[in-house]
């Protein structure tokens, strides 16, 4: 019913910086919350960067400072502005969301996921 589709992830080098997006389409009536996950290989995913309606954004300790989320609300689309790349940032970032479609609540729903490495 809701649908995530992720864009911006790339090769970059050390210092870097790239801008993610991630667009949420279908049955909307209201966006909940939104977020950016990424899981590196071998490793659990984590939460990077959450923007709930009405409340504060929160970011991993590891991104504080370097990386933005920010939101768009007539485009259903957030985003993740990401400053002076590390190489441990490479990863695939997911979007994930929180919707109210009007008659019912759809949580955790994920994108599909882009690739975001870092080169030293």
């Amino acid at each position: 019913q809701v649908q995530l589709v992720e864009s911006g992830g790339g090769l970059v080098q050390a210092g870097g910086s790239l801008r993610l997006s991630c667009t949420a389409s279908g049955r909307i009536f209201r966006i909940n919350a939104m977020a950016w996950y990424r899981q590196a290989p071998g490793k659990q995913r984590e939460l990077v960067a959450a923007i709930p309606t009405g409340g504060a954004t929160n970011y991993a300790d590891s991104v504080k400072g370097r990386f933005t989320i920010s939101r768009d609300n007539a485009k259903n689309t957030v985003y993740l502005q990401m400053n002076s790349l590390k190489p441990e940032d490479t990863a695939v970032y997911y979007c994930n969301g929180d919707f109210f479609t009007g008659r019912s609540t759809l949580s955790n729903v994920w994108g599909q996921g882009t690739q975001v490495t870092v080169s030293s």
